[in-house]
């Protein structure tokens, strides 16, 4: 369980295929994973994998078919900046949201503006995760929870929301890098996805119900 609060950024050293997946290894500042063990979990860039190797200096990790299949990490490539937080302990304040490191998909930036000294960046979802984001909420975009200032939906090719990142945010992570077109990954808001699972299901029962009695 992560907060989407960054701890540091890493750099890929490389992308290894390996028998039909991936491992990554990532360079980290010195001492950055020190007190971890092979097998504790790590978000990078917003995705929780299971830590391995850890050094003085780095890690490596297993991406497997789902996380390249969900998560823009396949796509990176060795030099980039990914994004880090190691896993929560219960001392630890929680000073973003409750974050899972599951990703549920990829959001595109379609601009960034600024405002003030922060920047304000729009991005587009697919329709089936844009119904878990809702203005005052939160998101969490390649591992940094965001406070969503305001939802679109009249758009024909998603859902449309915007965030305003503010200085220290985008000099600290990778997001301050990101240029239009550009994919992150995403995670929805745990109580969102769960009030969503919640009521498909009522609905389903609901309606299984109406056709039992018409049955009867």
């Amino acid at each position: 369980m992560f907060t989407g609060i960054i701890a540091g950024t890493g750099i890929i050293q490389s992308l290894e295929p390996a028998n039909g997946d991936l491992r990554i290894q990532i360079n980290v500042a010195e001492g950055f994973v020190d007190g971890c063990s092979e097998g504790d979990s790590i978000s990078v860039s917003g995705a929780c994998l299971t830590m391995l190797e850890p050094g003085n200096n780095g890690f490596a990790a297993d991406l497997s078919v789902e996380t390249l299949e969900k998560t823009s990490l396949g796509a990176r490539k060795p030099g980039d900046s990914v994004n880090l937080e190691l896993a929560l302990r219960t001392s630890d304040r929680l000073g973003g949201h409750m974050v899972s490191g599951h990703v549920d998909g990829l959001a595109r930036l379609i601009s960034r503006a600024p405002v003030a000294r922060a920047e304000r960046f729009e991005f587009r979802v697919e329709p089936e995760l844009s119904r878990f984001v809702a203005a005052k909420g939160s998101v969490c975009l390649d591992g940094v929870s965001l406070t969503v200032n305001d939802v679109d939906d009249s758009n024909t090719d998603g859902g449309h929301f915007s965030v305003v990142v503010i200085p220290h945010t985008l000099k600290v992570t990778s997001l301050g890098d990101l240029a239009v077109g550009d994919e992150v990954n995403f995670e929805a808001d745990l109580i969102a996805r769960y009030l969503a699972r919640l009521n498909e299901y009522d609905n389903h029962a609901r309606s299984g119900q109406q056709e039992t009695q018409h049955e009867t």
